[in-house]
């Protein structure tokens, strides 16, 4: 790769796609970083490609574009096929809260349901402060392990092989109690 060119990585065009969205809605830095409550400077370097997003970070620009986290992440990946093999499903980790996420089934143009594979480390705690589409609808089946989700304030502890759904409107909590990680299914449908 020569200097110049750009490495065409999922992080890059993460990256590139955060600067796009702010320009087209015609926000500064410091508008940006008001409304989703993030620093201008990490605002900037993830912009430029110099720091990958955690998931709260991510979680708070979705919630300011009014997408899925998987809707943003689609849009950063090349047109998704129909058939998804396991070894080209987009994989995203955030080391510093634990969470290993697996689009499964990407967003695609015309579909409104998708599939993501969710791994929460012992320990792990996630907040999202608002839902990134109010009234999207949730589906949460365990697979291992167990999970407490706070959603609408209620805790609910979801075992192996149970399955929560809800529509979540306002914000939502994931925190794994271990003693080991837990792996979920969640699907996602758009209203």
């Amino acid at each position: 790769m020569r200097d110049h060119e750009v490495p065409d990585t999922v992080e890059a065009r993460l990256a590139a796609r955060l600067g796009l969205l702010r320009t087209e809605h015609g926000w500064s830095l410091d508008e940006l970083s008001q409304r989703a409550d993030v620093s201008r400077s990490t605002l900037s370097r993830l912009e430029r490609g110099e720091l990958s997003p955690t998931t709260t970070v991510l979680g708070r620009l979705c919630t300011v574009y009014g997408r899925t986290m998987s809707r943003l992440l689609m849009e950063v990946e090349t047109e998704p096929p129909q058939l998804v093999p396991a070894a080209v499903q987009p994989v995203w980790r955030d080391e510093r809260s634990g969470f290993l996420r697996r689009s499964v089934s990407p967003p695609h143009a015309g579909l409104r349901a998708e599939i993501v594979e969710g791994t929460l480390d012992a320990g792990a705690d996630i907040a999202y402060e608002n839902a990134p589409v109010p009234g999207v609808e949730q589906h949460i089946w365990v697979l291992e392990g167990t999970v407490e989700i706070t959603v609408d304030r209620t805790v609910h502890t979801v075992r192996q092989g149970d399955c929560l759904r809800f529509r979540l409107r306002g914000p939502s909590h994931f925190h794994c109690p271990g003693p080991g990680p837990v792996r979920y299914a969640l699907m996602i449908v758009l209203p």
